[in-house]
């Protein structure tokens, strides 16, 4: 298994050396022929804007958007929840390019500026289940954003709670866009969907790997779905086409 880690800027370097712990390659993605030679992919935290601006620099967004419709699972980290929404608020005049894929609405730096950034310890039943360990799990929230709502087919896997009094959606220099988004009690910090996993906080940042490993199940469960797949219907076809009353076609099947 090879997993890619987008490395256009951000936490790039922490995530493969998080992987490497767990005895899994992680490599350097900048360009998009880079994502034919990998397994899954985790897009990192970092500045999102940046990022956005660089990935459609090297005219990676439809490379991306691409790979996320293969299938193949896709994680993203603080800024990388931002690319993986459908929906995005609280962005920077004139916004940013998403990838999409996330059926949620994100809020781009709900805690606030870069001096509010904090650590918190987060429920995590879900995790806890499949990984073992604390069902608490250290989150690193560096400028984070949040998700504000998510669609039905979203499973939410932690949150936190936030007083309504000390709710934080806007700084200096980002404005909320939606009068709708009002103050929760508790916002929503990681979800997944399918192939995709996004959390709001940097597990990166930690000793502890098990989201880490908890996508490299998730990678590990979905190429085995596929493969059976494949076998599933290479047998179909081959059974159809072995019928007395079939006829054989002029071309093989498989070019």
């Amino acid at each position: 298994m090879t997993v890619g880690v987008l490395a256009l800027q951000g936490s790039f370097n922490e995530h493969i050396a998080a992987l490497r712990r767990l005895g899994v390659q992680g490599v350097e993605i900048r360009k998009a022929d880079q994502l034919l030679t990998v397994s899954s992919l985790i897009i990192p935290g970092g500045e999102s804007t940046t990022m956005a601006k660089l990935a459609e620099y090297h005219n990676l967004f439809p490379a991306l958007r691409d790979f996320v419709k293969t299938g193949k699972p896709v994680w993203g980290t603080c800024a990388g929840l931002i690319f993986l929404a459908d929906r995005a608020v609280g962005q920077k005049e004139g916004g940013q390019e998403l990838v999409g894929g996330l059926d949620c609405t994100v809020h781009r730096n709900f805690f606030g500026s870069q001096i509010q950034s904090f650590e918190a310890d987060i429920s995590v039943p879900q995790l806890t289940s499949k990984e073992g360990g604390s069902e608490t799990y250290r989150g690193v929230f560096i400028r984070a954003p949040a998700v504000l709502d998510v669609g039905p087919d979203v499973e939410v896997l932690a949150d936190y709670p936030v007083p309504s009094n000390k709710v934080l959606y806007s700084s200096s220099t980002v404005q909320i866009q939606e009068e709708d988004a009002l103050p929760e009690t508790k916002v929503i910090v990681a979800v997944k969907q399918g192939n995709l996993l996004a959390t709001a906080f940097h597990p990166e940042l930690t000793a502890d790997t098990r989201w880490h490993s908890y996508f490299i199940k998730m990678t590990n469960e979905i190429e085995h779905g596929a493969s059976s797949s494949s076998i599933s219907t290479i047998v179909s076809v081959g059974e159809i086409s072995a019928g007395p009353e079939q006829a054989k076609p002029d071309l093989p099947i498989f070019q």
